[in-house]
């Protein structure tokens, strides 16, 4: 049964912008964390973003800050992932990530992120 459903990748010339979006399955418990990771070919999945339940607390990757903005909105159970002036290197499978109150973590199918040159 699908949990998380993500959508908005696509291929993008560098430069360009994309929106990813993530929404959560009502039978999931109350949502604390939300957040994005992302895996390029060959390489280990790694930290985008997160944002806790409020949006008070916000972490990005070095890699991404100034270029990325990670939102939620909780009455839809959903988060978002704004990707402005992407580059090849962002290429990757992003996958959207929870955190329930009972500290249990479900994973998105993922969605592939193109940046052409």
């Amino acid at each position: 049964q699908v949990q998380l459903v993500e959508s908005g990748g696509g291929l993008v010339q560098a430069g360009g912008s994309l929106r990813l979006s993530c929404a959560a399955s009502r039978i999931l418990p109350r949502i604390n964390d939300m957040g994005w990771y992302r895996q390029a070919l060959g390489k280990q999945r790694e930290l985008v973003a997160t944002i806790e339940t409020s949006g008070g607390s916000i972490v990005y990757a070095d890699s991404v800050k100034g270029r990325f903005t990670i939102s939620r909105d909780n009455a839809k159970r959903t988060v978002y992932l704004q990707m402005n002036s992407l580059k090849p290197e962002d290429t990757a499978v992003y996958y959207c990530t929870v955190r329930t109150i009972f500290s249990h973590d479900y994973w998105g199918q993922g969605t592939q992120v193109t940046v052409s040159s």
